[in-house]
């Protein structure tokens, strides 16, 4: 029975399951539970427009 070697998604090197990448980067007391805090994720999706060209060709 051959075990697959996983790659550390933190580090350079093979996982060692270490639980590291599992840790909130918010609260190093807590377990990430994908809550996206840390992403600043909005409710609704939001465009920025900093600006409208008009083409005169037109």
């Amino acid at each position: 029975m051959k075990v697959e070697k996983r790659e550390c998604v933190l580090y350079d090197r093979d996982c060692i399951d270490c639980g590291e990448c599992d840790i909130c980067d918010l609260d190093p007391l807590k377990i990430c539970d994908n809550c996206g805090k840390c992403l600043d994720i909005k409710d609704d999706a939001v465009i920025k427009i900093e600006k409208i060209i008009l083409n005169d060709d037109e």
